[in-house]
């Protein structure tokens, strides 16, 4: 692919930056503060990625990810896990239908909440691992196979769940498969003491506002696709899957304290969507190339939820945010 240097990929670096501003100020209508969560949000988007959103209850999880529906032209599904959901509950099923004019009986594929552009996966973490599976094969091929057939998925496709991660009671812990599977984990933390004033006052009041609607899916095709050709120098290549390597124990020259509190580290994908990240930030804020801050703003949501810890970490109080941190320290730019 050639890179963004055009005239027409120029004008394109353009639209996008105005619709990127255009749809945090819709998000922001409705959600107060949560900036660097918008942020990452939308970098996930625009890097054709999945993402989990992680934090306590009444924090606008749920909320913002249909907000951000609400801005795109794309249709929409929330899926409610709870223990009792199937996985037909999710790709569709089966049903028999009879053709009156013949009389006939066969069975006719009726499609699921999955076929959809933008899916709200709402408390993943609620349904058992065979429903989780169920959106294994969506996430990664976007497509879905039923009754020995196979449904292609409409592009844009993407998985935006959300996770208490308090409450453990009736809950299933996403395998470390499922998990690789999300670009970013997004941590959403609590409001600033002024966004909370602010937050009360608007949601006690009267509630109206209207989103106009952004982008369609040719739009963000238009611009997944621009992402792809921002260059990238090998240097910060290097510098990525250095970081990714310094992740796992049984890698040359791993830190002492990687050896000590990590069970397994981060695999290839964790490297390329550092990179794809980079690449996204870097043209969001009108820059032509990504550069190691790209990466280094990257690495807590793509490393957070790729580090499994050990019971050392565990013993010590040391949590992946500590560990990633320190890597970060340790491993500098190559040349």
């Amino acid at each position: 692919m050639s890179p963004v240097d055009t005239k027409s990929d120029l004008t394109a670096v353009e639209n996008l930056n105005v619709a990127y501003e255009k749809i945090r100020s819709e998000i922001g209508k409705v959600i107060i503060g949560q900036e660097k969560v918008i942020e990452q949000l939308l970098i996930s988007l625009l890097s054709a990625g999945h993402c989990l959103l992680v934090g306590v209850p009444g924090l606008a999880k749920t909320l913002l990810i249909s907000t951000l529906a609400q801005a795109l032209n794309l249709k929409f599904s929330r899926i409610q896990f709870t223990p009792d959901l199937m996985p037909s509950d999710i790709t569709g099923t089966e049903i028999i239908d009879e053709d009156h004019a013949s009389g006939k009986r066969g069975f006719r594929f009726v499609k699921g909440p999955v076929f959809a552009n933008i899916i709200l996966a709402d408390e993943i973490n609620r349904t058992p691992p065979k429903t989780q599976a169920a959106l294994l094969q969506a996430m990664q091929e976007h497509e879905v196979t039923a009754a020995g057939e196979t449904y292609k998925l409409d592009e844009p496709f993407f998985v935006l769940a959300t996770q208490n991660p308090i409450e453990q009671e009736g809950t299933y812990p996403l395998p470390e498969a499922q998990l690789d599977r999300f670009m970013f984990n997004v941590y959403i933390d609590y409001p600033s003491e002024a966004e909370e004033h602010e937050i009360v006052k608007s949601t006690t009041a009267v509630l109206s506002y209207d989103l106009d609607r952004i982008l369609g899916a040719e739009d963000i095709i238009g611009f997944q696709q621009l992402v792809r050709r921002v260059p990238v120098s090998d240097h910060l290549v290097e510098y990525a899957v250095d970081l990714v390597r310094a992740t796992r124990p049984p890698e040359k020259g791993a830190p002492d304290f990687i050896k000590n509190w990590v069970n397994w580290g981060a695999g290839p994908r964790a490297s390329q969507y550092l990179i794809l990240a980079a690449k996204t930030k870097a043209i969001l804020e009108g820059r032509p190339t990504p550069g190691p801050e790209d990466v280094r703003f990257a690495a807590y949501p793509v490393l957070r939820h790729r580090i499994v810890t050990s019971f050392n970490a565990e013993a010590d109080g040391v949590d992946t945010l500590e560990i990633i941190k320190r890597i970060l320290e340790r491993v500098k730019e190559r040349g």
